[in-house]
Parts: structure tokens; C-alpha cells; sequence
């Protein structure tokens, strides 16, 4: 197996240099030159399987004959150590919530930035030269990526992240760890931050001066892990639904990574009917489903800040998973947006009707197939995925359903800790100066 680059295909390389690269030498993302299948014999015990056995199966299919099947089981063993449990609301499992959640940071992004990191060490044992991890982030990503690099040798993390742009925890976890980590406040929104990440890729003189990679998204071994709780998703709907309806997941997106994940995970087998990109006003996505134009416009503040993202990198795979455009995406995707005081009424209304108690994120995945099973009458399961713990959005859910969520220990840990940060502008030149001193 190859990867190439969205902007070229004839622009190839192997799996070591997909991931310690991050972003294609051209601009491009980087995407597998062919998807396996998993064997019917895996699929049928699917049911049985334990979360990290069940991991090891997709990794081997993912990765086929890129990594030793030692040194996949020896990254999950050691990155999935959590659990993403399948939550059904009002003793129904027609409905459940996917909590993904339950990692070192509270954040669906643990998952992935933790098998990262350990691919990226695997990569780098041989190497001399350190290598200088950058990363964008609008929440979430950052402290998962501080986390799961922290300490780990060879390797330096720079993580941008926009002024006001997080939430004061958030803050906190990727600005207070210190060593290896260094966290630079943008001034500027998200996009301002993905744009100088990219641009640094781009920049000859940084190239050379040191050894760059990425741990956004972007980098196709964040993405790949990503499908793991996808399939854990559907062992665990297995086990509590006896009723034989279509499947469908709601997905909160931003960027894309993790819808695009989910697609992977059905392109090789795991049995998903459809997915709904559910996005705040940050809507180009459903707006291409719709019109099939994209049009991408500058990002917009709202409460469910992590998908703030007004130009998803990810698009760009969609387009390569679905190279005939809106017309054959549709059949996978049904785009909705909602607004920030529709977000603020479902969590109220979900915890008034049910006791459970979403994050913003999570609230407009709900409201997606709530959307969805407005519009199609067909029955279906559903399930919504809750991409960060609630604590994390202390305020905001407190404002919606008038009781402040409970703050789990290691929230409250580092929420006492110093914040240690620098300031930069918005301009490359910025940037640049800081990395080369």
C-alpha cells in the first residue's frame, strides 16, 4: 500500500513518510491508494469482540502491509486503554449516545492522538534530528495532542490555538503541561491557525531548518484510529438492539476528520446505513449537499466552539472518497446546520426529558438526527456521538439547563495549574521567527 496526495495521485510515498510529514509536499492531505475489506469471518464476531481486539482488526485492514502487526497491537494496547460506551437515552436503544469522552482528556480526540504519537515514536527510533510536531487547534485537539506527546522522546509539539477561541478549560489543558509542549496563543480564529500550520509546511527555509510534521486531522494517522470506536459502535448496538432497522450516525463536524473516519469505517465494512454531517452556522458542508457548490467563508464564533471551521481540510477527502461530487456523496451524507440557540434548547430539553446531560457538540449531533428522523419516515436506529465530556463547556451547558455539570477530578487538577503560553500574531512571518529561534 501507497499513500498519495489529494492534489496529485501520482505523488506517492510510503506509510512512515505520510505520517512523520503530515501534509503532502504539495499542500495536499494525504489518502491510501486502496481500501481493504474486512473478512466476513471478523465481521460475524464483531459481537464478541473486546474494544482493542476489535481495534487490532481495523488497524490490520487499515494499515495492511505498511506496519508489523506487533508494532500495530503494541500502539493500540498502549493508546486504547478507555472505553467509548454506547449510552441509550430513555431506556431505548433506538437512540444512543456514543461517549467518546472517556480518555485522559475528556475528548474524542485521545483516541486518535494517542495512537499518533506512538506511531510517530515507532518512526522516529532511528532518527538523529528531533522532529517538531505543529498542530491547529479549536478546542479539543490540542490538549489531546499535548497529552498524548508529552514526554515522548525525540519529539517537540507546537500547538496554535485562537485567542478567545476555547474555552477556559480548554485553555488550561493544552497551555499548563510545559516540557516538550509549547503552546502559542493566535491571535485570530481557528482558520488563521490551520493557515499558518499549512503555510509552515510550505515554507523552504523552515523544511530545512528543521523536521516538520502535523497532528491535526489532517495527518492520516490521527484518521485512521478515528474508525476504531466506529466499529465498537456497532458491536455494542449489536448487543443491546434486537430489532434489524438501518443504522445511522450523527456526526458533530468541523473540520471532517471524524465523519471522514466514520466513511472509512463503512468503505471497509462496518455497517453503517448513513451518516449525518451535523455542523453549527459554520455550515459549508450541508450547504455543498444542498447546492453543490462549495463556497467556504470565513469562520464564525458559536458555542460549540471545536467545530468553528469555515474551510474543513477534510473536504478534501470527502472529494476522493466521492469523486462524482454531491450527487454521489448524498447517498452517505445528509448535511443539516443548527444555530446556537437551537443547540442551547436541546440540551435543555434533553435533560428535562431524559437526564442526560449533553455538551454543546453532542447537542447538535442529537439535533441532527433528530433532523433526520423528522424528514424520513423510514425507522431507523440512531446513534449521536458525544465528542467531548460536558465539564469542558462548564458555563455554556450550565447557562442551557440551569445545573452545572459535575467536574471530574482531572478536570479540576488542571484548572488549578499556571498557564504557560506565547503570543503571536496571525502573520506567518510570526510564527516562522519563533520556530527557526
Amino acid at each position: 500500500m501507497h499513500f498519495y496526495s489529494t492534489y496529485n495521485a501520482n505523488l506517492a510515498c510510503d506509510l512512515r513518510t505520510a505520517v512523520l510529514q503530515g501534509l503532502a509536499p504539495d499542500g495536499g492531505l494525504f489518502m491510501p491508494s486502496s481500501f481493504g475489506s474486512l473478512e466476513e469471518s471478523v465481521l460475524k464476531k464483531i459481537p464478541s469482540l473486546t474494544f482493542q481486539e476489535l481495534s487490532f482488526e481495523m488497524g490490520k485492514t487499515l494499515f495492511a502491509d505498511s506496519l508489523p502487526h506487533s508494532i500495530l497491537k503494541k500502539v493500540i494496547d498502549e493508546a486504547i486503554t478507555f472505553d467509548a460506551p454506547l449510552v441509550p437515552l430513555a431506556h431505548t436503544a433506538d437512540t444512543a449516545a456514543c461517549e467518546l469522552f472517556h480518555g485522559p482528556t475528556l475528548s474524542f480526540k485521545d483516541f486518535g492522538a494517542r495512537c499518533m504519537s506512538r506511531l510517530m515514536a515507532h518512526f522516529m527510533e532511528k532518527e538523529e534530528k528531533e522532529l517538531s510536531v505543529l498542530v491547529a487547534t479549536s478546542g479539543d485537539t490540542g490538549s489531546a495532542v499535548a497529552s498524548g506527546f508529552l514526554n515522548v522522546s525525540g519529539i517537540r509539539v507546537y500547538i496554535l490555538y485562537p485567542s478567545a477561541g476555547v474555552s477556559d478549560i480548554q485553555e488550561k489543558q493544552l497551555t499548563t503541561y510545559g516540557g516538550n509542549i509549547t503552546a502559542l496563543e493566535i491571535k485570530g480564529t481557528f482558520d488563521d491557525c490551520q493557515a499558518l500550520v499549512k503555510q509552515a509546511f510550505q515554507d523552504t527555509e523552515l523544511k530545512n531548518a528543521k523536521m516538520l510534521a502535523s497532528a491535526n486531522s489532517i495527518n492520516i494517522a490521527r484518521l485512521f484510529p478515528q474508525t476504531f470506536y466506529y466499529a465498537w459502535a456497532c458491536a455494542q448496538h449489536w448487543r443491546l438492539n434486537t430489532k434489524n432497522l438501518p443504522l445511522v450516525c450523527s456526526v458533530p463536524s468541523g473540520n471532517f476528520g471524524n465523519l471522514t473516519a466514520g466513511l472509512i469505517a463503512k468503505r471497509i465494512g462496518i455497517p453503517i446505513t448513513r451518516f449525518i454531517a451535523a455542523t453549527n452556522i459554520n455550515n459549508s458542508v450541508p450547504r455543498y449537499l444542498n447546492t453543490e457548490v462549495f463556497s467556504p467563508h470565513p469562520s464564525h464564533t458559536t458555542i460549540s466552539n471545536a467545530m468553528d471551521v469555515g474551510n474543513p481540510s477534510n473536504f478534501a477527502r470527502l472529494m476522493e472518497l466521492y469523486p462524482n461530487g454531491a450527487q454521489q456523496m448524498k447517498q452517505d451524507i445528509w448535511g443539516v446546520y443548527f444555530t446556537d440557540n437551537e443547540t442551547r434548547d436541546a440540551m435543555k430539553r434533553v435533560y428535562e426529558t431524559t437526564g442526560y446531560m449533553l455538551d454543546p457538540h453532542g447537542a447538535v449531533a442529537y439535533l441532527g438526527l433528530e433532523a433526520y428522523r423528522h424528514t424520513h419516515p423510514d425507522s431507523v436506529c440512531g446513534i449521536f456521538l458525544e465528542t467531548a465530556h460536558p465539564a469542558k463547556f462548564f458555563q455554556t451547558v450550565q447557562n442551557a439547563i440551569g445545573m452545572p455539570p459535575k467536574i471530574p477530578e482531572r478536570l479540576s487538577e488542571v484548572a488549578a495549574k499556571e498557564k504557560k503560553s506565547f503570543t503571536l500574531s496571525n502573520q506567518f512571518e510570526d510564527l516562522k521567527n519563533f520556530l527557526l529561534a
